[in-house]
């Protein structure tokens, strides 16, 4: 009887931690957008008015019998040079999700000559900014246990109590 209890403190704490931890939002990029990875797109026009941020993911959707994704340094994307690629994110499928997981310069080709018809693509990543700070609310309520942050935690939290409390009486 006991270990329900304890199980169902642990499950209201779990659920206000959840509502009050604000919610990171990472961006999914179609690279090329409709035209996806193919030749004859400029990339750089494509990806000029994106912020790519540190937590983003690429994907690329390609002809996977013809194409791939190279990523290289900058003097081999400046010459589309494959011949040492830092990684080939081609997975075979033809839809292939690269992570932006580091703030850096990311450079990308395709090899097999298709970088010459301009399948080549250089993204910044950068840090996320932080977020807005909010201008202070003024409140008749002299209580900040009234503001919208507290009152959904509270009301599960006061739920499960009255959960507890009916299943011992």
């Amino acid at each position: 009887m006991a270990e329900k209890v304890v199980a169902m403190v642990v499950a209201v704490i779990v659920c206000t931690v959840v509502m009050i931890v604000p919610e990171v939002d990472a961006t999914r990029f179609a690279v090329g957008g409709n035209q996806g990875w193919s030749p004859n797109v400029n990339y750089t026009i494509w990806a000029q008015d994106k912020h790519f941020y540190n937590g983003d993911w690429l994907f690329f959707v390609y002809d996977r019998n013809q194409m791939n994704i190279i990523e290289v340094n900058k003097t081999d994307y400046e010459s589309c040079n494959s011949d040492h690629p830092l990684q080939n994110w081609t997975r075979g499928a033809g839809r292939d999700v690269v992570p932006l997981n580091v703030t850096r310069h990311y450079y990308f080709i395709s090899g097999k000559g298709f970088c010459y018809s301009g399948m080549k693509l250089a993204v910044r990543v950068e840090n996320p900014p932080p977020p807005p700070t909010a201008s202070p609310v003024k409140s008749a309520s002299p209580s900040p246990i009234y503001s919208g942050q507290f009152v959904l935690p509270a009301v599960f939290a006061l739920g499960a109590l009255w959960d507890i409390f009916l299943r011992f009486w």
